[in-house]
């Protein structure tokens, strides 16, 4: 698997550790890789929200990835 060196925030880091350290994924890699994952997935989801907007069909929902990663995060300790 490929290597990509990243600057992340202390906080990010703690939060990372402590995802890991509460059983809720096997690695940091694990972590980033989901986070990734649904990166991936807002930024489709926005193209095919953007286009929505064009062509009048759709609200603008104004939920950033954070906002998503968060609620994914909350649902995965739910049901961990």
């Amino acid at each position: 698997m490929p290597m990509v060196t990243v600057s992340i925030s202390p906080l990010q880091a703690a939060d990372i550790r402590a995802a890991v350290d509460n059983g809720s994924y096997a690695s940091s890699s694990e972590v980033v890789r989901e986070a990734l994952r649904m990166w991936d997935a807002a930024r489709k989801l926005d193209g095919y929200h953007e286009e929505m907007l064009d062509q009048g069909r759709a609200p603008r929902s104004g939920r950033c990835v954070a906002d998503m990663f968060a609620d994914h995060e909350a649902e995965h300790r739910r049901t961990a």
